[in-house]
């Protein structure tokens, strides 16, 4: 990895090559995409203006794309209703009401800035008309409370301002982002309840990265340099966040690139050196829209490495969480625990374990749902009490009585032997203690104590690779299909799976799928690929410990 980080050349060749693609998309009416059409479709707007306005582009000042730019805000102007707004549709045909799309505004806005001056003064007093709409709507309605969406339209709202000669509009931007950076956690992140939100996270940071990128307001970098801080020990070797302690988003695989807000400190540049260069050592293809906002906000400058980048770290966020990285190992505890929510997109905090290897990338883990118990660390009480009901809009997220499956008190803690996960649900207490072994070899050891004398039972979440099977130490082979699994063990064996080896106790039980509530679906349906595989561990009086070895194969 170089001592400087610029942005890539690939970036400009994503954003050159993309232009025919884009412009042929095109429909008579201004809309990109294909239907149902929705008011994001339009984002490409964006590079259009970008691609027009840099000088080294075949593009440059060409009339054909301003042309296909001015029928691009034309065709958003079309679709907006009397306040500005436009219906957040989905690709699904799903409808979630009228929103001032904020991704949609924070392009159109940035797209004019680039381009007024060569428009004629029809399009310009069309065009002011409709933005002066949307971004008054914004300034009285969206600025109320300290989010990832009022960021981004923060961030909008000032380019809107400045383009517009609005000082009020960059004043009330300005003490908004000033509040958001004043609710960062001392550890980079913000939350939405308790905990942080990491991939949501990069929305803020983004946000005021490209804001910075207008103002210079020097306010703004130690929250980007505490961000980026964040990020670049939240992520796992392979690139892909560490999901544990996100209380909204579960796994998602591959390498999260960033943005330009990482660009302005020297950890931040070191992460997008990182995440750049493995995602182009897999062949990856920038996004455009991506590529655009790089070229766009993102400044060079040197690199620091950290997190992931380094062989052995331990990091800890107080008593809140925990990363352990012995190379190849990297192992992620969380212990942030709140009451579950109302809101379909906080997600019970029930699952605290993550662990992740070079080889085989994330085995245990992969984040937090709703209706799920089986996706908790541990149950006390019957895990069938609290399930999730196919086609339900509206479900009811609160607790079942006789089940706990978010615990009252959690904490971590590590030393040179192991890292170690303590909950608490109420006189019950269970400990999970990790133990590297060798570059090979892992010791899980599942402790509880039974004072409840309710039903306890401990879940591992192993994640799935569909297209591979399970072995069984019975010699069984089981497909990873839609055909329900439910293996109980008479006597110790063992599972294979993707790589990796996994000892399994007697009485424990495989369970497979097993689906989460996805809460960006109205009827909150699944799909099987979002699915675990759970290891379920039920203790009793005979039996207060568990022991498991995991071997990479």
């Amino acid at each position: 990895m170089s001592d400087v980080w610029k942005p890539e050349v690939e970036l400009f060749e994503t954003l050159i090559g993309s232009m025919p693609a884009i412009l042929k998309s095109q429909q008579a009416n201004g809309q990109f995409g294909v239907p149902p059409w929705i008011c994001n479709d339009q984002h490409l707007i964006l590079p259009l203006a970008t691609a027009w306005s840099m000088e080294m582009s075949p593009y440059y000042h060409g009339d054909k794309v301003l042309q296909a730019i001015i029928r691009a805000g034309d065709a958003l102007i079309d679709a907006q209703d009397s306040m500005g707004r436009w219906t957040f549709r989905k690709k699904d045909h799903s409808t979630w009401g009228q929103i001032f799309m904020p991704w949609t505004y924070s392009r159109w806005i940035r797209a004019y800035e680039i381009i007024r001056e060569a428009l004629n003064d029809a399009v310009t007093r069309r065009w002011d008309a409709a933005l002066t709409l949307g971004f008054e709507g914004i300034a009285a309605q969206e600025l109320s409370r300290i989010h990832n969406i009022p960021t981004h339209h923060a961030m909008a709202l000032y380019c809107a301002g400045r383009l517009f000669g609005r000082t009020d509009w960059q004043e009330k931007a300005r003490n908004f982002l000033h509040q958001v950076i004043a609710e960062q956690s001392p550890h980079g992140w913000w939350t939405e309840n308790v905990g942080p939100v990491v991939a949501y996270n990069f929305v803020y940071l983004d946000a005021l990265g490209v804001y910075y990128h207008m103002s210079g307001d020097e306010q703004v970098l130690n929250a980007l340099y505490l961000a980026a801080h964040f990020h670049a020990r939240y992520t796992y070797p392979d690139g892909s966040s560490v999901e544990t302690v996100d209380e909204r988003n579960a796994y998602h695989a591959g390498v999260h690139l960033g943005n330009p807000g990482f660009s302005y400190t020297d950890i931040g540049r070191g992460y997008l050196a990182r995440q750049h260069g493995l995602f182009l050592e897999a062949d990856g293809k920038f996004d455009v829209d991506y590529a655009t906002n790089m070229l766009l906000a993102a400044v060079e400058g040197p690199v620091e490495s950290a997190g992931s980048s380094l062989n052995h770290f331990t990091y800890r966020m107080e008593q809140d969480s925990l990363i352990v990285r012995q190379k190849p190992w990297f192992i992620s505890l969380s212990a942030y625990v709140c009451p579950p929510s109302g809101n379909r997109f906080r997600q019970d905090r029930q699952n605290f374990v993550s662990i992740f290897h070079d080889q085989t990338g994330l085995i245990i883990g992969g984040g937090n749902t709703k209706l799920q118990p089986l996706w908790s660390t541990c149950t006390i009480g019957d895990p069938g009490l609290l399930f999730h009901t196919p086609c339900d809009e509206n479900p009811n997220f609160s607790p079942r009585p006789g089940l706990k499956h978010i615990p009252d008190q959690a904490d971590v803690w590590s030393n040179e032997e192991a890292a170690v996960l303590n909950l608490n649900y109420g006189d019950e207490k269970y400990v999970v203690r990790i133990m590297p072994i060798s570059e090979k070899i892992l010791q899980i050891r599942c402790e509880a104590t039974l004072r409840t004398r309710s039903q306890v039972e401990g879940h591992f979440t192993m994640m799935p690779h569909t297209g591979l099977p399970i072995h069984l130490s019975t010699g069984e082979t089981l497909s990873l299909g839609k055909d329900k699994i439910q293996k109980t063990f008479d006597a110790a064996g063992w599972m294979a799976h993707a790589g990796w080896h996994l000892s399994i106790p007697p009485e424990a039980r495989i369970i497979w799928p097993v689906l989460p509530h996805n809460p960006y679906r109205k009827q909150g349906d699944a799909d099987i690929e979002e699915a675990r595989i759970v290891v379920a561990l039920p203790f009793s009086t005979y039996r207060l410990r568990y022991d498991l070895v995991l071997k990479i194969m």
